[in-house]
């Protein structure tokens, strides 16, 4: 009987000992404690980009990776924040999972760099680093700085959103501009019923898109289709610097005598992104029709002769017809065209 004793007591002493060596390892790994960051080199530390060398891999880096003790898989990201300000702002760029070399084109570099909200045509400073992390339980762990300088131009760029919307054809999809390039992009879309799902590319194809994690919130090369909150033409904003998408509400229509509903609706136009009008294709009667927005008198616009006035007089539209109608804001101007 003693002996049995004496043996379940060594086995408790064990599974004890046992337990507090793998608590003394994860605290150690939450610790920080015997992690080796991983070291990051860029072949170059001084750029001048230009629409000249916008195509062209401008900047190399390599990556020697992150040591956390034990076999894992690691999350590199990139980070790119203005000199001496501790990466307040900062652009983010997943690195591929096992990749330890990488290059960027002049397009790219400069997107990321307009990002933090530098002037263009003239020098500015730079911090580059590694953030590198295993899961929220274990410390992030970062690299030693590297330093950039350069000179990012003026362009204008943008994203496309494949979807639901257009039957998911890639030609087709809208576009989203960044005027700037820096990292915000709008566009306006309008979803159908039951067709809300997209993802957005920076090219008219698969090979990269950013996809959502939760309503509101995106990633580069991950998550699920991004769902839009509902129906109809909505105005999209995109920021790639803090991975965010918004909606809100942006429509135009025509409404009036010689309109399909009278007085009573709006017929909505659809957005063209690429020309920044509004389009419309309908059969008119003789009468009169005006422009609003988001189908309220708040805003709207008549005019004559091709040229737009708030709350002006109504249009006159003369003979009955299929019309082709183009609304430019951007112009104050609009043309019926009947086919």
């Amino acid at each position: 009987m003693k002996i049995r004793h004496y043996i379940g007591i060594l086995l408790l002493l064990m599974v004890a000992f046992q337990s507090c060596k793998k608590d003394e390892t994860r605290a150690i790994l939450a610790s920080g404690e015997g992690i080796q960051p991983a070291s990051l080199s860029l072949d170059k530390n001084d750029i001048a980009l230009s629409k000249d060398n916008a195509g062209d891999t401008v900047l190399h880096l390599s990556v020697v990776p992150a040591d956390f003790g034990f076999q894992a898989a690691v999350t590199n990201v990139l980070q790119f924040g203005l000199k001496g300000d501790n990466f307040k702002t900062v652009k983010e760029v997943v690195i591929p999972r096992g990749r330890t070399a990488l290059g960027f084109t002049g397009y790219e570099l400069n997107s990321y760099l307009l990002a933090l909200g530098v002037p263009t045509g003239t020098v500015s400073e730079f911090d580059v680093r590694l953030k590198s992390s295993i899961n929220s339980k274990i410390t992030v762990v970062y690299s030693a700085l590297a330093g950039l300088k350069a000179i990012p131009f003026a362009s204008t760029s943008y994203l496309y959103a494949i979807g639901a919307y257009e039957d998911w054809v890639e030609a087709n999809a809208e576009s989203l501009i960044s005027p700037t390039s820096n990292g915000i992009y709008t566009g306006i879309i309008n979803f159908p019923e039951g067709k809300l799902t997209f993802k957005l590319t920076p090219e008219r194809n698969w090979s990269n898109s950013y996809g959502e994690t939760e309503p509101g919130k995106i990633v580069y090369n991950g998550g699920q289709d991004i769902k839009a909150p509902r129906a109809g033409n909505l105005e999209l904003e995109v920021n790639t610097t803090a991975n965010t998408i918004s909606y809100k509400d942006h429509s135009w229509g025509i409404i009036g005598s010689a309109s399909p509903k009278g007085w009573d609706a709006d017929t909505d136009m659809k957005y063209d992104n690429a020309n920044q009008v509004w389009k419309l294709t309908v059969s008119l009667t003789a009468g009169e029709i005006k422009f609003r927005k988001n189908r309220d008198w708040g805003t709207n616009f008549g005019g004559a002769n091709g040229t737009l006035a708030a709350g002006g007089a109504n249009i006159a539209v003369a003979s009955a017809g299929t019309y082709d109608i183009v609304l430019n804001l951007n112009a104050n101007t609009y043309t019926l065209t009947k086919k």
